[in-house]
C-alpha cells in the first residue's frame, strides 16, 4: 500500500470518529445540556450540512492549492474545530464547532478520493478508495466505542479533546507521508464546475448516494437510545455493542470494495442495498431481544458501509465521461450527497422519534433503502442503453 494511502487512512480515522461518535453520546449530551433526543440528534444533521456545503464550494476554491498543503491545512482546521467543541459551554457553541469541523471533512474526502485513485492502477480504484475509507471503519471499531466510553465516564467534552488528539496525529501523518509531487488537475472555470449539477447521469448517482447512505441513518442516529430503551442494554454495554458493530463494518467495507472491483459498482450496489433493507426491516422485530438485536447489529454493520467505495468510484467514472475537467468537483458533490443523506436521514429519524417513537425508525429506514435500490437499477439500465447505442459517425 502506498504510504500516501496510509496517511489518508489516518485522517479518515480521525474524521470518522468525530462524525459518528456523537451517535453513542446522544443520551449523554441530551441529559447534560437539557435538550430532547431529537435536538441532540440534530448535531449529526448539522455536522453533515457543514460537510455538504464545504465539499463542493471549498474543493472548487482550493483547486490550485498543492494537495499535500491542502490536506495538512484541512487536518489543522479539523483539530481546531474539535478543540472548540471541547471548550463549548452549551448547545449553540457545540453546533458552531460541528459546522466548522464538517467543512474540513467535506473537502478532505472529495480531494482524498481523487488522490487515492491516482496512486493505483484504474482497476484497483475501488479498492484504493475502500482502503482510505477503512480509516472510518477502524473508527467504528476503536474510535467511536472509545469516545463513547470516555464521554459516558468523563463527560462528553473529554471525548472531543480525545478526538482533537486523533486529528493532530492525522495532521502529522499527512505532513510526513503524503508526497509533495501529487499532480493537481487543472481546475475548470466556475461555469464549467457548476455544469456538474446539470448532468442528469451525475444527479442520479448523487440521488443514489443520498438516499442509499442516508436511509439507514434514520435508525442509526438513534441506535444508542434504541439499545438502551428498547433492547434494555445499560450505557456500558452500548459501547460494547458499538464495538461489535464497528468490527462488522470493517469487514463490510473491504467486502464492498472488492465486490465493486469484481462485479462493477452497479451490481455491487444492488447487492448491498438489497441486503441493507432486509437487515433494517429485521431490526424492527429483533430490537426487543438482546441476543437477536446483537446479531442484527452485526449484520447491519457488514452491509451498512459496503456501498461507500462503489458509490464513490461510480461517480468518478461517470464524471470522467461527462465532465472530465471537473472530476474533483464532481467527487466533491458526491461527498455532499453522502452528507445530505446523513443530514436528511438524521432529521427524518428525529421526526419519526418525535411523532411515532423509536421503534418505528428501522422499518422506515428499510423503505428508504429500497428506494435507493430502485434508483440503482434505473442507473444500471441507463448505462446499458448508453453502451449499446451506436456510435455517432465522425464528422468529415
Amino acid at each position: 500500500m502506498p504510504l500516501a494511502l496510509l496517511a489518508l487512512t489516518l485522517a479518515a480515522f480521525a474524521i470518522g470518529t468525530t462524525e459518528f461518535v456523537i451517535v453513542g453520546l446522544i443520551p449523554t449530551i441530551a441529559a447534560d445540556l437539557n435538550v430532547s433526543l431529537p435536538s441532540a440528534g440534530l448535531l449529526v444533521s448539522l455536522y453533515a450540512l457543514g460537510v455538504a456545503i464545504g465539499a463542493p464550494i471549498l474543493t472548487a476554491m482550493t483547486g490550485r492549492v498543492p494537495r499535500k498543503a491542502l490536506l495538512v491545512g484541512l487536518m489543522a482546521l479539523f483539530t481546531v474545530g474539535n478543540l472548540v467543541a471541547w471548550l463549548a459551554p452549551g448547545y449553540g457553541t457545540l453546533i458552531v464547532a460541528r459546522l466548522l469541523t464538517g467543512l474540513a471533512h467535506g473537502v478532505f474526502f472529495s480531494v482524498g478520493s481523487i488522490v487515492a485513485t491516482s496512486l493505483v492502477p484504474r482497476e484497483k480504484a475501488a479498492s484504493a478508495i475502500a482502503t482510505m475509507f477503512s480509516g472510518m471503519t477502524v473508527a467504528f471499531v476503536t474510535g467511536i466505542p472509545l469516545g463513547t466510553f470516555i464521554g459516558q465516564h468523563f463527560g462528553w467534552h473529554a471525548t472531543f479533546l480525545a478526538v482533537s488528539a486523533f486529528g493532530l496525529v492525522a495532521l502529522v501523518g499527512a505532513l510526513v507521508l503524503v508526497p509533495r509531487n501529487i499532480p493537481n488537475n487543472a481546475p475548470a472555470p466556475i461555469a464549467r464546475q457548476l455544469r456538474v449539477l446539470l448532468q442528469p447521469r451525475l444527479l442520479l448517482v448523487y440521488a443514489m448516494t443520498a438516499v442509499g447512505y442516508g436511509g439507514s441513518l434514520i435508525a442509526f442516529t438513534f441506535l444508542a437510545p434504541i439499545l438502551e430503551e428498547i433492547s434494555g442494554f445499560n450505557a456500558n454495554m452500548v459501547s460494547l455493542v458499538l464495538l461489535a458493530y464497528g468490527l462488522s463494518v470493517a469487514v463490510g467495507n473491504v467486502w464492498g470494495g472488492r465486490m465493486a472491483d469484481r462485479k462493477g459498482p452497479v451490481a455491487a450496489l444492488k447487492t448491498v442495498f438489497g441486503l441493507l433493507a432486509l437487515v433494517l426491516l429485521a431490526l424492527t422485530f429483533t430490537a426487543s431481544s438482546k441476543p437477536l438485536v446483537l446479531l442484527t447489529v452485526l449484520a447491519w454493520g457488514a452491509v451498512a458501509f459496503g456501498s461507500v467505495p462503489a458509490l464513490q468510484v461510480y461517480v468518478v467514472r461517470q464524471a470522467e465521461n461527462v465532465v472530465p475537467d471537473a472530476s474533483d468537483v464532481a467527487a466533491g458533490f458526491n461527498i455532499s450527497a453522502f452528507n445530505l443523506g446523513v443530514a436528511g436521514g438524521s432529521w427524518a429519524g428525529a421526526q419519526v422519534v418525535g411523532h411515532l417513537g423509536l421503534a418505528h425508525t428501522p422499518w422506515i429506514a428499510a423503505l428508504v433503502t429500497l428506494l435507493a435500490l430502485g434508483l440503482t437499477a434505473l442507473s444500471g439500465r441507463l448505462d446499458l442503453r448508453a453502451d449499446s447505442a451506436p456510435a455517432r459517425p465522425a464528422q468529415a
